[in-house]
């Protein structure tokens, strides 16, 4: 006896729950062969709005998190990963070697930056040499909210560009890679069953052009990564819409994920705080 399949249409991910969008859209989502995948949900401007209250909600507390105890919920999420690898893997979709080469890299890079996460602050800290009986002494501090368009590589490019946020103390919203969203909602159900506190990482799905640029120009987000931005004029339209409250704005780009990341990624949703503190007697 045949039977019809149970066509699967994934929900959002905002506040560390799973809601349906509010517009009640999905879009399908097709295998490089053009083959049904599932339904991924269509975010929109509400469900944005939503997800930055969420990550603001957040932001208190995991920007008050010690730097060693966010680190171990990184290598926390890296060691989940490890336990769904062939998930993980099957859903790349770009065979299985590549694709478990990929999971691998995806799972070291969480570990790489989960040990950064003590060590920031000394190599972006500085006592300066001031004249007069003071220490002055300058330290890197979260941003705050930092909305974030995934680049099209949906697995090691999306930690690479959220890792690197959250594990200074940042929380973040997220537009998922718009045509291979499946891997992103995979991870917010590790996120969801890891110790990242609700709210930290908020994942989108649905397009590019109609969440970016309300990201954007929202007043509550402090920074704004275009990394997956591939339309030049989307592009532009975001950094200015971004000036309108001094985002900080890490423009779009074509990197190579398997490339040694770097510090750029965490430095630039830091802010610089200097305190001057008199010489005790």
């Amino acid at each position: 006896m045949s039977r019809l399949s149970v066509r699967k249409t994934y929900k959002l991910f905002i506040g560390g729950k799973f809601p349906r969008s509010e517009s009640g859209r999905s879009y399908t989502v097709t295998s490089p062969k053009g083959d049904f995948l599932a339904n991924a949900s269509r975010a929109s401007r509400k469900d944005a709005r939503d997800a930055v209250t969420a990550a603001r909600k957040a932001f208190p507390g995991w920007s008050g998190a010690t730097a060693y105890n966010r680190g171990q919920i990184l290598y926390r999420i890296a060691e989940m990963l490890e336990g769904r690898r062939g998930q993980f893997a099957e859903e790349l979709g770009t065979g299985k070697k590549a694709a478990l080469e990929a999971v691998d890299a995806t799972i070291d890079r969480l570990v790489w930056y989960a040990g950064w996460s003590d060590k920031i602050a000394s190599v972006h800290g500085t006592a300066n040499p001031v004249a007069g009986p003071y220490f002055n002494l300058s330290s890197p501090e979260p941003t705050g909210v930092v909305a974030v368009v995934a680049p099209a590589d949906p697995l090691l490019g999306l930690i690479s560009v959220v890792a690197p946020v959250i594990v200074t103390g940042n929380t973040c919203v997220v537009v998922a890679a718009e045509r291979t969203p499946l891997p992103s909602i995979t991870l917010a159900e590790v996120l969801a069953t890891s110790d990242l506190p609700g709210g930290v990482v908020n994942i989108l799905t649905g397009h590019q052009a109609e969440l970016a640029p309300w990201l954007a120009a929202h007043m509550d987000v402090n920074g704004l990564d275009l990394t997956g931005v591939a339309d030049a004029d989307l592009a532009l339209r975001c950094e200015q819409e971004a000036a309108v409250n001094l985002k900080r704005v890490l423009p779009a780009s074509t990197d190579d994920w398997a490339a040694d990341p770097g510090l750029k990624r965490m430095t630039r949703f830091l802010e610089t705080k200097t305190v001057w503190h008199p010489l005790g007697v």
